[in-house]
């Protein structure tokens, strides 16, 4: 009796200091994302005091290399699993990580589709070109700030995430495709109401009070403004919010 309680302290020690291990070396990966954060955030700085007359094509190189970096991150995520995509474990907190994983890709990419390709190029957005909206199950084509709570996660579950990521990379891709076109001078273009009236024809932003006030904030900025937000600090912020969702489910 006494060598089987010693046996199992044994095991319990060994399963106890493997947890341990485990959680060590996911404290270090969090330690190196949160570094990873802070260079995101010094680059998209760095990329904003550029964009000025003499420096316009250093900010925009900048600012396609900070792209490029925060979508590697995103691209490594593709080993999550399903369940991974759609779990939200802060579901009562106040902030971005009180979604999901893929709502968070969803929410990225749809803001920029609607802002470069509507708003700002006055064609067709990438998800209706290529009908990824179909492919990859989405029941709605907004932003999704309108989903609260269990929505968000029941959004995600209907999502096929390998179709996501295809359009994730295709508006990626044209709106790099776009920011080489353009000079210092397109900064200063602004929008009416006559491009507040166009966005809400295209019910591409619901008419949900935690969706519709977007459409005034997208038209109340120039080119400049945009590209701070959301083509660039936006990204960060729910890049980051889903390192947070993915750690947590790491840690369980």
């Amino acid at each position: 009796t006494l060598y089987a309680v010693a046996v199992i302290m044994i095991v319990i020690g060994v399963i106890g200091n493997r947890m341990s291990s485990n959680c060590n070396q996911r404290n270090s990966e969090k330690r190196r994302k949160l570094q990873m954060n802070k260079e995101w955030s010094e680059k998209n700085q760095k990329m904003q005091s550029l964009l000025k007359k003499d420096t316009f094509a250093d900010g925009i190189a900048e600012l396609l290399e900070l792209r490029r970096i925060l979508m590697k991150e995103i691209i490594s995520w593709k080993e999550l699993t399903k369940e991974d995509f759609c779990a939200i474990p802060f579901i009562n907190a106040k902030g971005y990580h009180s979604k999901t994983i893929a709502y968070s890709l969803w929410h990225i990419f749809r803001i920029e589709d609607i802002v470069v390709n509507s708003l700002i190029c006055g064609e067709d957005e990438v998800l209706f070109r290529g009908s990824y909206a179909r492919k990859m199950n989405s029941p709605i084509i907004t932003t999704g700030n309108e989903l609260k709570g269990t929505e968000i996660a029941e959004f995600s579950q209907k999502l096929d995430i390998d179709i996501l990521y295809q359009y994730i990379e295709a508006v990626m891709e044209k709106t790099n495709d776009w920011l080489l076109t353009i000079d210092y001078s397109s900064l200063k273009k602004g929008f009416d109401e006559s491009d507040k009236e166009r966005l809400r024809n295209l019910a591409v932003v619901s008419n949900d009070e935690d969706a519709i006030w977007l459409i005034d904030y997208w038209c109340d900025k120039d080119i400049k403004g945009l590209i701070k937000m959301p083509l660039s600090r936006h990204w960060i912020m729910h890049v980051e919010a889903a390192l947070r969702i993915k750690n947590k489910l790491e840690c369980k």
